[in-house]
């Protein structure tokens, strides 16, 4: 079965400085890909540039079989089928939790309001936020918001979802509801690509650890064998800091406790 997400020989700078050097990455429809390593080591900058975010400088990125890294891609196109949730909710204060869902929906992907407000709701319910519809984003807490933030993704109807460690900026007591829904989302066969510095959450969802160390991927492993047998010194250095993991459960896609 072909990938469908497939990075090949990548390459991205920042003026002088290589932030991924030779990325060669291949995500298959409904795996869950945890991205693990160090702050600075392209976790972040690889996604953002599957989203478009940022640009290559070499190699080949395919969605789909599609390449692209060509002068033609439409990036708009690209990001309704590749959603991403970020560290900031980036939520319109303005508007409601409604019409923060149906903006995308209907402005850009010009679908029926019917159709698009019986899907927000039906999403807004699955998270336990129906009730948030008419509430505007300063009267949610962080983890709420978060959770609206994921929804408005989904509301796309993407064929992947991209998350840049969206627990980061939560209340500790507020990470749980909002790696729930990502756990749900890995149970029902969504391809997830997740940066996190989650260890017990990463080991739980992953169907593959990708370690990374300055811009290159060092590892890639089953999750249970990177926590407990790491083929590299570098990702064992890093596991020293998280030891607590090996004493965790790993059932693949595991309710969290």
């Amino acid at each position: 079965m072909n990938p469908l997400i497939e990075f090949q020989g990548f390459n991205k700078f920042f003026g002088q400085h290589q932030v991924l050097a030779d990325i060669d990455l291949q995500v298959h429809a409904g795996e869950v890909v945890v991205i693990l390593g160090p702050s600075g080591c392209g976790k972040s900058t690889l996604l953002r540039c599957l989203n478009g975010l940022e640009a290559a400088q070499g190699g080949s990125l395919r969605l789909a079989g599609e390449e692209l890294l060509g002068p033609d891609t439409d990036w708009r196109q690209v990001r309704q089928r590749v959603g991403m949730v970020f560290q900031s909710y980036h939520l319109f204060g303005h508007m409601s939790v409604l019409d923060n869902l149906l903006l995308g929906p209907l402005k850009v992907q010009k679908r029926e309001r019917a159709e698009a407000l019986a899907q927000a709701e039906a999403l807004l319910a699955r998270v336990g936020l129906l009730d948030k519809r008419d509430a505007f984003p300063r009267q949610l807490s962080g983890g709420q918001q978060q959770r609206i933030a994921i929804v408005r993704a989904l509301c796309m109807n993407p064929q992947v979802m991209l998350f840049d460690e969206v627990t980061a900026a939560l209340d500790p007591e507020m990470v749980k509801e909002v790696l729930q829904v990502i756990q749900g989302l890995a149970r029902d066969g969504m391809t997830l690509l997740i940066v996190t510095h989650e260890m017990a959450f990463a080991r739980a969802v992953a169907d593959r650890i990708v370690f990374m160390e300055a811009g290159r991927i060092l590892e890639q492993n089953h999750p249970e064998h990177f926590f407990t047998r790491p083929r590299t010194a570098r990702a064992q250095q890093f596991l020293e800091k998280f030891s607590f993991v090996e004493s965790l459960p790993t059932s693949s896609h595991k309710e969290l406790s």
